[in-house]
């Protein structure tokens, strides 16, 4: 069974920060990376940022320099730290875990957190 579960979304102001969470827990899963996708209403669902558990990352361009990921491997837990929040980040974020199950690679979703930029 797996579990995928966020935290940290919410309301901030514009230039206010906000710092996600997300935690896998799963039986015989081998977990790859994990990432931070958004969707705003009316929009598809786009990659924010992403790490595999080496440390590799990668960022969207609308993002760099603001907003930062890491991850604990001893917990499958991946962190998204906001900066400089803008009223266009505003967007229903959700977290993606990779990795494989045996042979098989699979990937799980969060139920996705909310976060608003507002004054």
């Amino acid at each position: 069974q797996v579990r995928v579960v966020e935290s940290g979304g919410g309301l901030a102001q514009p230039g206010g920060s906000l710092r996600l969470s997300c935690t896998v827990s799963a039986s015989r899963f081998r977990l790859y990376a994990m990432g931070w996708y958004r969707q705003a209403p009316g929009e598809e669902r786009e990659l924010v940022a992403r790490i595999t558990m080496s440390g590799n990352t990668n960022y969207a361009d609308f993002v760099k320099d603001r907003f930062a990921i890491s991850r604990d491997s001893a917990d499958n837990t991946v962190y998204l730290q906001m900066n400089n929040l803008k009223p266009e980040n505003a967007a229903v974020y959700s977290c993606n875990t990779e990795g494989t199950i045996g042979d098989t690679m699979v990937d799980y979703w969060g139920q996705g957190t909310q976060v608003t930029v507002s004054s």
